[in-house]
């Protein structure tokens, strides 16, 4: 098997030559032929067992030349050759195939497998036989995936050139079908990425990449994406937050202060329009949420932008353009409900006396013990936030009793005790998240890692690892921290009890974090003193 790669130049003197015993065999063209002036090229493979074939239809090919693209041909003398092809040059717009080779029905076995083996829809299949008896004319086109049929002893030069060029054409168009296809698919897949709960970063980062993908479809090396940045607007600048290529080295810097002229007035444009603006290899595009947050999208091409490109990229941005305003909107819903649980933890300390600050200081500790013990950021957030309600069941507690400076009774100790099923019991029907979290460390953040605690005695493991993790961030504050009934502690007795509990009261894994991380938690203490 081999290739020709047709340079789509004329030697006359060798045509007429090869030529002369038929006149009929090859179409000159009229016009002059261009120089080539793209790398690309039409593949078509010619599957047939004589070499004469081979040859003639090289020389009839040889001036095809389609939207400035000459061909590039490749040769099989049998369907095994032919399969070895088509995988190893999956884009053959054309084949042209003979029926009869090593058996009598290769060609048809090869279509068979092109089509059905491969799932290749795309190329066109030109079938051409010189014994129609063995592959009559109606019978395959009906029972094979043909796009034309031809006798070897009907075919002129004109003939097979236009079959070809047509074949071409067809191929071309089914490819910008097929690519759109993709495109949107991937545009609907990359959309709903868009929509996932994630951090802002891990947002704008996934519409670069997403984006970059889509305009990528159906693109060889000659037509990458060079760079893509995003940036959002903060105070009265643009930052780069985002970027793939080269611009990666510029993420954390002003726009203004980095990128080139061009740049920046096609970015300017963009955001005084409001709108998708392209100048050449490159574009940008201004978001602004319902909120009023504002960001910028900027790519570079190897290339110019072409129509569909365009297309694509407007679709996508539009669904850019939403996601912004859904993360915001999650951001200031998120931000609300973080406040109103802060708010009422304080509201639940402070009927205790207690500072507000020890809400904050347990929200901390508990996040700083959670990355420390090896949980994700995400969820060490999650607990930080539903940690603030672990006392909300006080509000079900008489202020005598919270409030009293001296040793309380049996009888009111055991009123105190019945906080933790309080706040579980106010909490446990909730469907959101971080209330459910809430509502475990509520109920379990007096248990003990021996089964001595309260209010159900549980012990070691199933002990929620949440409730573990601030069962400690709770009893290090208030030891640290002054009551009305006592005084605050001093590091090295507070340092000493953790040791002697560990096991017993407090998990042991959890109890060698803190104290490993000794010096961090003390930063947090004096960062929020009452």
């Amino acid at each position: 098997m081999n290739f020709n790669e047709n340079e789509c130049e004329i030697d006359e003197e060798k045509d007429e030559e090869i030529l002369s015993s038929d006149d009929d065999l090859i179409l000159l063209l009229e016009d002059e032929v261009e120089e080539q002036t793209s790398s690309e090229y039409w593949n078509v493979l010619v599957v047939d067992d004589e070499e004469s074939v081979h040859s003639i239809t090289k020389i009839i090919l040889k001036e095809l030349k389609f939207e400035n693209r000459c061909l590039q041909i490749f040769d099989a003398y049998s369907d095994e050759e032919a399969r070895q092809i088509m995988i190893e040059e999956p884009d053959i717009a054309v084949v042209l195939l003979d029926v009869v080779m090593k058996e009598d029905d290769s060609g048809l076995k090869f279509i068979r497998y092109v089509r059905e083996e491969l799932g290749n829809k795309l190329v066109r299949i030109i079938l051409r036989t010189g014994q129609p008896g063995q592959a009559p004319e109606r019978k395959v086109i009906i029972d094979y995936d043909i796009n034309d049929y031809k006798l070897k002893s009907e075919i002129t030069a004109d003939k097979l050139f236009v079959s070809v060029l047509t074949a071409i054409r067809s191929y071309k168009d089914i490819m910008i079908l097929d690519n759109s296809k993709k495109s949107l698919e991937t545009i609907i897949k990359s959309s709903s990425q868009l929509y996932k709960n994630q951090s802002f970063k891990n947002l704008i980062t996934s519409m670069l990449v997403q984006l970059n993908s889509i305009l990528r479809i159906g693109k060889d090396d000659s037509d990458q994406i060079i760079s893509s940045l995003e940036a959002c607007k903060k105070i009265d600048s643009f930052y780069i937050e985002s970027a793939l290529g080269e611009y990666i080295d510029l993420i954390g810097k002003k726009i203004d202060e980095t990128l080139p002229l061009n740049i920046l007035e096609l970015i300017n444009k963009a955001v005084l329009q409001k709108e998708n603006v392209y100048a050449e290899q490159n574009f940008a595009s201004y978001f602004q949420s319902s909120l009023g947050d504002e960001n910028i999208i900027h790519i570079k091409k190897r290339k110019e932008f072409d129509e569909m490109e365009k297309d694509l990229t407007d679709i996508f941005c539009s669904n850019i353009s939403m996601a912004f305003d859904n993360f915001f909107l999650k951001q200031e819903i998120n931000t609300s409900q973080k406040e109103i649980i802060f708010t009422l933890g304080e509201i639940a300390e402070s009927r205790s006396n207690e500072t507000g600050f020890h809400v904050k200081r347990v929200a901390e500790y508990s996040k700083l013990l959670a990355i420390e013990a090896g949980l994700p950021e995400e969820e060490a957030e999650l607990l930080s936030i539903a940690s603030t309600m672990h006392d909300v069941g006080k509000l079900g507690i008489p202020d005598s009793i919270l409030n009293k400076p001296g040793k309380l009774t049996f009888e009111e100790f055991e009123c105190i005790k019945t906080h933790s099923l309080v706040g579980y019991n106010m909490l446990k029907n909730s469907n959101g998240k971080v209330i459910k979290v809430a509502s475990i460390i509520a109920l379990q953040h007096h248990e003990k890692f021996d089964g001595s605690g309260y209010p159900n005695g549980v012990r070691g493991n199933n002990i929620d690892l949440y409730a573990r993790i601030v069962a400690i961030a709770d009893v290090f504050d208030a030891l640290a921290s002054k009551r009305v009934y006592k005084d605050a502690w001093e590091l090295g007795r507070i340092i000493q009890l953790f040791r002697s509990e560990t096991g017993k009261h407090f998990d042991p894994k959890l109890s060698n974090i803190l104290l490993d991380n000794i010096n961090k938690i003390v930063h947090i203490k004096n960062s929020f003193p009452d």
